[in-house]
């Protein structure tokens, strides 16, 4: 008799692991690229409202700054 992790039932484990570890990775990449995209366009945002005269010079830095962080 073959335990789970012996024989077939071991193999089906591993592949197992592996797509839910490749599912994992890609998931991760994803959450760090959605939140590079949307402080770009946050910062999009920030440069048209300076450059439509409604924030000054001294708030865009500190948005700016906040952006950043």
């Amino acid at each position: 008799m073959y335990g789970l992790y012996n024989g077939y039932g071991g193999g089906i484990m591993m592949i197992l692991f592996w797509v839910l570890a490749i599912i994992f990775i890609i998931w991760i990449v994803r959450e760090i690229s959605d939140k590079k995209i949307k402080s770009d366009e946050a910062l999009e945002i920030l440069k048209e409202r300076y450059a439509r005269g409604e924030i000054n010079k001294k708030e865009f830095k500190e948005k700016k700054k906040d952006l950043n962080n």
